[in-house]
């Protein structure tokens, strides 16, 4: 019980930290919006799209390999080596794909940043710090630095609302938030750096065994891109088909929906890490009860969560944007907030694969799901524009989540709590009646319903007996106890 209760500490204190770092955004969103025109914020969110598929492309899938294989290591020796010998390819990889970026930037700027050249090369820069300071995060969670790892999310988040708000207020635009990014990521860049070296020291690797960690990384790339093309790839479509306006509509009610990620951020970055040192123990019993415990407080928050998202949508979008984009986007929330919590579960489900080192198999999963997707956004957003694009995600996140619990089965079964399930969305059912009879529309008031809706969602989970008293207690000791 008490591994238990660290591991459940450290979700906290991470969940802690994402949710404060998620107020970026937020923070950002009213600034961009009423500060930039629609066609530069559309370029804003195409740019954080690329920002989010272009090291999950050219690392060659390194970073979740370092994790993978330095979870269970003590010798410094061994651990300097896997990082300096993946730290040297991604700094190639990383370069070459940056420069080709530059140097294609007048091909790029017309198709998906309406034309807007300085913008691409300066997201050339960007990316190149994006993948080093991707996998110097992961070597934090690999060796599971939580507090260093909280620290970096949060001086990151706190920098770039500094940066980017000054530099639009001060009037520069969609160029002068770009070059906030930017100073943003040179200051994460060599703190990072500087962390590192204090831990691992600096040695020239020999490059043993990178055969073994490019055959694991290497197949997850095609699964990142196609993870990316379900997740993040609508952006693009929209501003190919019908323009970077309304992808400046869709992204703030995206952005309010993938709020759910909060919840699955921590276990994202703790379950590789734990479960690969528990199973290479050969304690299988550990890792199930691990994995069940996830999926059942994931569930607890993430379900309120997306039903008080998707009722709240369009007063919040009023709020933080302006009220044309809440009326083209607020119906998007739904099914975003819906895709985000089936990609939760995935991330949960999808541990047994990675443990058996079968990430081919997570690969082609996602390469149906992202096919799938892609096809029917050229086909359904020409008739039912930014609403079809959410639409077809939803449907990707399904067919994603089916089959990576059918294979996921054959290697490893746990407790999936579907009685719980159960009772978590029938008890947030009866917390949004309140959100539907009250009809929130001032910040006050989105507060106050949000404050009453809590208590009631965890009350009436209660009385369904979602929740015992074992679970209270040790809620109870985890606030109590410092991590």
């Amino acid at each position: 019980m008490a591994e238990y209760k660290l591991f459940l500490q450290r979700i906290g204190l991470i969940g802690i930290t994402q949710l404060l770092t998620s107020f970026s955004g937020v923070i950002l969103l009213p600034i961009l919006t009423k500060n930039l025109p629609i066609e530069e914020y559309g370029i804003w969110a195409q740019m954080l799209v690329t920002i989010g598929i272009f090291p999950g492309i050219v690392m060659l899938g390194l970073p979740y390999t370092m994790v993978r294989f330095l979870a269970a290591l003590n010798k410094k020796e061994e651990i300097q080596e896997i990082f300096y010998s993946i730290f040297v390819l991604v700094l190639l990889t990383s370069g070459i794909a940056s420069l080709f970026l530059y140097i294609s930037s007048g091909v790029v700027a017309p198709k998906l940043f309406d034309d807007n050249i300085r913008v691409v090369k300066l997201l050339s820069i960007i990316v190149f710090f994006e993948c080093l300071i991707n996998l110097f995060v992961s070597y934090l969670r690999a060796r599971q630095q939580i507090k260093k790892y909280s620290f970096i999310v949060f001086f990151n988040a706190a920098a770039q609302i500094l940066t980017v708000s000054t530099l639009v207020l001060l009037g520069k635009g969609i160029i002068g938030a770009s070059i906030g990014l930017l100073i943003t990521d040179l200051l994460t860049f060599v703190i990072l750096a500087f962390i590192i070296i204090l831990d691992v020291g600096i040695k020239i690797p020999k490059f043993k065994n990178i055969k073994e960690y490019l055959n694991f990384g290497i197949p997850t790339v095609l699964g990142n891109f196609s993870n990316w093309i379900v997740n993040a790839s609508d952006r693009y479509v929209i501003g190919l088909l019908i323009g970077t306006a309304y992808v400046g509509y869709y992204s703030p009610g995206y952005s309010l929906g993938n709020l759910i990620n909060i919840f699955i951020g921590p276990l994202v970055f703790l379950l590789p890490s734990v479960l690969s040192k528990y199973y290479d123990e050969n304690n299988v019993y550990e890792v199930q009860t691990v994995l069940s415990y996830s999926l059942r407080y994931l569930m607890a928050i993430s379900i309120p969560a997306a039903f008080g998202l998707s009722f709240l949508s369009k007063p919040i979008l009023t709020i933080l944007s302006t009220p044309e984009i809440a009326a083209q986007g607020y119906l998007i929330t739904p099914f975003v907030a819906l895709s985000t919590l089936l990609y939760g579960v995935y991330v949960i489900v999808a541990q047994a694969i990675a443990l058996k080192k079968k990430t081919v198999i997570s690969g082609r999963i996602w390469v149906i799901a992202a096919t799938l997707n892609l096809v029917l956004n050229f086909l359904i957003i020409p008739y039912l524009g930014i609403i079809g694009a959410a639409i077809t995600t939803l449907f990707a996140f399904l067919v994603s989540l089916g089959l990576t619990i059918h294979y996921s089965s054959k290697f490893l079964k746990f407790d999936t709590n579907l009685t719980f399930m159960l009772k978590s969305i029938l008890a947030s059912i009866l917390m949004s009646l309140i959100i539907v009879l009250y009809t929130p529309e001032s910040l006050f008031e989105i507060m106050l319903t949000i404050c009453v809706c809590v208590p009631v969602y965890f009350i009436a989970l209660f009385l369904l007996k979602g929740f015992g008293k074992q679970e209270f207690k040790l809620l109870y000791d985890i606030i109590k106890t410092d991590t």
